[in-house]
C-alpha cells in the first residue's frame, strides 16, 4: 500500500472538516465536565491549519514538512494544553516520515506509535485519567501488534476499532485530570471530550486511507 503526499494533505482537510461539523457535540461534552470550550480549541487550531493546507502546504509533497507545519501551526493558534500536545504529536511523527512524498504501510504505522508516545510523554497522563490517553494507548497497542502479513485496512480498522473502545470507557471514569478532576462522582457518566476528538482524528484517517486505496 501507498499513501501519498496529497492523500497526508487530504487527511488533514478532513480533520479540518470533522472538528467543524463536531464543534458543537464537543463542546457540548466539555460543558459536562469544564469550560465548554473543547470544540471552538479544536476548530480554532484546525482552521488555522486549513490556511495553510489551502496556501503554502497546497503543493507540498514532503510529508515531514506537512505534519512540522501543522503541528506548530496548531501549537501557535491554540493556546490552552491541547496545543503542545498535538504539536508535539505532529512533530515526532514527522520525524519518520520527513522527506518521504508516498508513504508505505510500515511508515504509517511507525508515525502513528511515534504521534502517540510523543502525546503521552509530553501529557504524562496514564489510562484511567479520562483523557485523550483512554482513546490512544488502546490504539497504539494495537499498533504495535501490527501484522504486515495483512491487509493494512484491516489492521488500522482494529486500531480504530480499540480506539472507539477506549474512548467510550471514559464514561465510565472519574476525572483525574485538569478543571474536571474537581467533580468527582460528577464526573461519571460523561465522555472525555478530549478522548473523542483524538478518536475522530483517527478515524478521519482510517476513512481517508480507504478512500484511498479505492480510487
Amino acid at each position: 500500500m501507498r499513501f501519498h503526499s496529497q492523500d497526508v494533505l487530504k487527511f488533514l482537510k478532513n480533520v479540518v472538516d470533522v472538528m467543524e461539523e463536531s464543534k458543537d457535540y464537543l463542546c457540548e461534552l466539555d460543558r459536562k465536565l469544564g469550560d465548554g470550550d473543547h470544540g471552538v480549541t479544536m476548530s480554532i487550531g484546525w482552521q488555522a491549519v486549513n490556511e495553510k493546507l489551502q496556501g503554502e502546504l497546497k503543493d507540498e509533497e514532503d510529508c515531514g514538512r506537512i505534519f512540522i507545519t501543522t503541528g506548530r501551526t496548531f501549537l501557535s493558534a491554540v493556546g490552552s494544553s491541547v496545543g503542545p500536545l498535538y504539536a508535539t504529536g505532529f512533530l515526532r511523527g514527522a520525524k519518520i516520515v520527513q522527506q518521504k512524498s508516498e508513504l508505505t504501510s510500515n511508515d504509517i504505522v511507525d508515525f502513528w506509535i511515534a504521534f502517540i508516545e510523543g502525546i503521552k510523554e509530553r501529557g504524562q497522563a496514564e489510562v484511567g485519567d479520562k483523557t485523550m490517553v483512554d482513546t490512544l494507548q488502546p490504539a497504539l497497542d494495537s499498533l504495535k501488534a501490527y501484522d504486515s502479513s495483512e491487509d493494512f485496512i484491516s489492521n488500522f480498522t482494529k486500531t480504530v476499532a480499540e480506539a472507539k473502545k477506549g474512548m467510550e470507557s471514559t464514561k465510565d471514569l472519574l476525572s483525574k485530570r485538569g478543571r474536571s478532576s474537581r467533580l468527582g462522582e460528577r464526573s461519571l457518566g460523561n465522555q472525555d471530550p478530549g478522548a473523542t476528538s483524538a478518536y475522530l482524528i483517527l478515524d478521519a484517517f482510517l476513512k481517508t486511507v480507504s478512500a484511498s486505496q479505492t480510487v
